[in-house]
């Protein structure tokens, strides 16, 4: 479906992490949680691709997409993305990346159409690859009040358990986020969920995450 804005629409969501079962459920790895709880509520599959250092599943319907996960570490995500959208003539327009962000409180989401990679190494791998900030993001907020840490031990620590149910919450709505983004466009999506359930700015242009 064309977005509200123009443009084609979403043909590739990316959601950002870490491989590797030590990576699994912790904070720099919520983007894969999103678009792995995405696929499971799409009907899709992931297989590994190794030609695209990739876990990727493509769906015609509902909608015509391919869901990606870079097996990359988090830092190289765009030699992934980049070459899947390149190898498919898709524009950083239409790609969607998911991911972390340490300065937005658990639970909020960001939802932009460009902008700079806030120092998130995930996202600034991809504007690098596509040579453009023209990419549409869903910012996940993963920060709170944490003890006194260095910023890269925080970002790879998994939920306490206080916060555990927030960030099924967070999951879930970021899921529903990048549905509205493919059935409605970006802009009707942004109007829905970059409003609750926090009005914290993002951080798009201030935080520095590893």
């Amino acid at each position: 479906m064309p977005d509200s804005a123009g443009g084609q629409g979403i043909r590739l969501v990316a959601g950002l992490g870490n491989p590797g079962q030590e990576y699994e459920g912790t904070r720099h790895n919520i983007g894969f949680a999103v678009i792995e709880l995405l696929a499971n509520r799409l009907g899709a599959k992931f297989s590994k691709e190794s030609k695209w250092d990739a876990c990727v599943a493509k769906l015609t319907q509902p909608h015509d997409v391919s869901l990606l996960k870079p097996t990359t570490f988090m830092n190289l995500s765009g030699e992934s993305v980049g070459e899947y959208a390149r190898f498919y003539r898709i524009p950083p327009s239409d790609t969607l990346v998911i991911m972390d962000d340490v300065s937005l409180p658990l639970g909020t989401l960001r939802l932009r159409r460009d902008g700079g990679s806030g120092g998130q190494n995930g996202l600034k791998s991809v504007l690098i690859h596509f040579s453009t900030e023209q990419v549409p993001r869903l910012r996940v907020g993963v920060g709170g009040n944490a003890p006194e840490v260095e910023l890269s031990n925080y970002v790879l620590s998994r939920f306490r358990s206080e916060e555990q149910s927030q960030a099924f919450e967070a999951i879930s709505r970021a899921a529903d986020a990048v549905i509205c983004v493919l059935e409605s466009g970006l802009e009707n999506a942004m109007n829905l969920y970059n409003a609750t359930p926090s009005t914290t700015k993002s951080g798009d242009n201030n935080a520095n995450q590893p």
